[in-house]
């Protein structure tokens, strides 16, 4: 699985729905274990960003998918990076020259 962290903004539509977002949240960590994506967590943040997500997904498409319904949703925006676990670094680390 390919780890995946995602920085989060709510739109107006999200602000004006923030007490409903404990349920959504839920409601989105189960549809997104039906597509094999598992939400390992959300944390609420100060600063630039409103909120960072962790993710394990099987590859790179089913993530986007999961990005992109997540923007048509329309309560938030999102910045997405991958994120490679110790092993996987280490794994590059030993293939360099």
């Amino acid at each position: 699985m390919a780890g995946y962290v995602v920085l989060g903004k709510y739109t107006e539509e999200g602000l004006a729905r923030l007490k409903e977002m404990p349920e959504i949240i839920k409601k989105h960590k189960v549809q997104r274990e039906q597509m094999g994506v598992r939400m390992i967590g959300t944390w609420l943040t100060m600063g630039e960003y409103d909120y960072v997500s962790v993710y394990d997904a099987p590859d790179e498409q089913t993530m986007m998918r999961s990005l992109l319904m997540t923007g048509m949703a329309g309560l938030v925006r999102t910045v997405s990076m991958r994120a490679f676990s110790e092993d996987e670094f280490a794994a590059m680390l030993a293939k360099l020259p």
